[in-house]
């Protein structure tokens, strides 16, 4: 090998290498999240079936308010990128106080907006066991989120300077408390064996939701705190770096003028899925627990992709900051790499280990049967693992052109894409053969029809000529 050839490798694993750096810690909290949630989940399957069946479309719509508001305050972080990329720390500073501004305004939103989203649930009309603890665990999550705003302002601070690890251990405590308390909230205990001489209360869907609610509450605290820590200090040490009121006022309309894109992207993907789910639930009991513990176990694999994707977005913002629009597209196509090899490993594992994780969800469901439930499962997983690549790349290459100020065709596109594409063959199928499996088919086809919209967005590059800063 040349050493011109040698050179050139040694720079690509170098460049691999500080990638993979950045992309860890994101990548394993968004693991975290999912993991937290699936034994959220198989805490509330051994509480009832109909907790299973009433947590995903619950979390799915409290999500379509609380997603809109925390990717819109999370897009400050993109600004931090930017700013970090060139130089700036003044600009990384007001961008996080931005973000603390519009959590402040998107919580009280949230409050307001909890009550409306259970109209939703009675006109979807499940059955009753199903609909108490849909409206539940929704008023709950929507009503705190609140914290979830506050904790991604001082994560995009973070993650934006490519700091990800602080981000990675407040997420491993806060979700490490939120799996200790479930099974005290969900079940009850008993305290005065202990000589308290007290006990909890069982709360079932309340006690998961509120459980989710404190341990967000706790990152955000935080993650805060030494966020404003290190501000002050840095403010002590270089005397008239102050940011001015007007510079705030500019880049906070900034924030919102790309940000709102990038969040309204992020509800029609949760509302068109919120759809889905809904005309799902009336297949039947057993299917819609089926497809619920195929989700979970989706989530669980997609989501260090999430994670991926805001390393993406910081990766490209940090070049994008420094004028270097070339050196964005190479660290999102390598993102990319990674990002597809973890699929083809979890894919592969996840098919071999079919029946033993479907037996978490399936062993206490009364009146199912647990071959039937596998069987389904197995069909389900494998047209899952027949979309994770493409959606890999969705996801990934989203968070990057997010990073480069491209969230106006993000938000387009997936307009486009999931309604005027999705919507009439879904409702078809459900009218005309309303099964699991061929309602889970017109997902395969959303999920392709947005890859190669993305992917020649991409590689075309309208992105490299956007400015988010001066």
């Amino acid at each position: 090998m040349s050493p011109a050839a040698a050179g050139g490798w040694r720079s690509r694993l170098a460049d691999y290498a500080e990638i993979f750096r950045v992309t860890w810690p994101l990548a394993l909290g968004m693991a975290n999240n999912a993991v937290m949630q699936f034994i959220d989940r198989v805490f509330l399957a051994r509480e009832s079936t109909a907790a299973l069946e009433a947590v995903l479309p619950a979390s799915m719509l409290s999500l379509l308010f609380v997603g809109f508001a925390q990717t819109t305050v999370a897009y400050s972080g993109t600004f931090v990128a930017q700013y970090f990329g060139a130089g700036d720390r003044r600009g990384c500073r007001t961008s996080f106080y931005s973000g603390l501004a519009l959590a402040a305004a998107f919580g009280a939103a949230l409050l307001l907006l909890a009550p409306a989203g259970n109209l939703v649930f009675d006109w979807v009309a499940h059955s009753p066991e199903v609909l108490v603890r849909e409206k539940t665990y929704y008023s709950i999550v929507t009503a705190g989120g609140f914290a979830t705003c506050t904790m991604m302002a001082a994560s995009g601070y973070f993650t934006g300077m490519g700091r990800t690890r602080m981000v990675f251990w407040v997420n491993l405590f806060g979700n490490a408390l939120n799996i200790a308390l479930d099974p005290l909230l969900i079940f009850g205990f008993d305290f005065s064996s202990f000589g308290l001489g007290f006990s909890l209360p069982a709360m079932g869907m309340a006690g998961a939701a509120w459980a989710t609610v404190a341990a967000q509450a706790i990152q955000a605290l935080i993650l805060n705190a030494v966020a404003l820590a290190e501000i002050r200090r840095e403010r002590l040490e270089e005397p008239g770096s102050a940011e001015n009121a007007a510079g705030f006022s500019a880049l906070t309309g900034r924030i919102l003028r790309f940000g709102i894109p990038s969040g309204v992207q992020s509800m029609l993907n949760i509302l068109s899925f919120l759809i889905f789910v809904m005309l799902t639930g009336k297949v039947g009991d057993m299917a819609f627990a089926v497809s619920n513990a195929a989700f979970a176990v989706n989530y669980l694999l997609i989501a260090p992709m999430e994670g991926v994707a805001v390393a993406a977005g910081v990766l490209v913002g940090q070049r994008q900051g420094a004028g270097d629009p070339q050196g964005a597209f190479v660290a999102g196509n390598r993102t990319l790499v990674l990002s597809e090899l973890y699929i083809a490993v979890t894919s592969v594992l996840i098919l071999v280990f079919h029946r033993p994780i479907l037996m978490l969800f399936a062993g206490d469901a009364p009146g199912a049967d647990p071959e039937a439930f596998c069987s389904l499962g197995f069909s389900l997983f494998v047209m899952m693992v027949a979309w994770q690549f493409c959606d890999a790349a969705d996801v990934v290459l989203s968070g990057a052109l997010k990073g480069a100020g491209d969230t106006r065709f993000v938000m387009i596109w997936m307009m486009i894409v999931a309604f005027p594409v999705w919507m009439p063959p879904l409702f078809a199928v459900y009218l005309l053969h309303p099964t699991m499996e061929a309602l889970w088919m017109t997902l395969i086809f959303e999920v392709f029809v947005f890859f190669v919209g993305t992917v020649i967005r991409w590689i075309k590059g309208p992105w490299r000529q956007i400015r988010l800063i001066a």
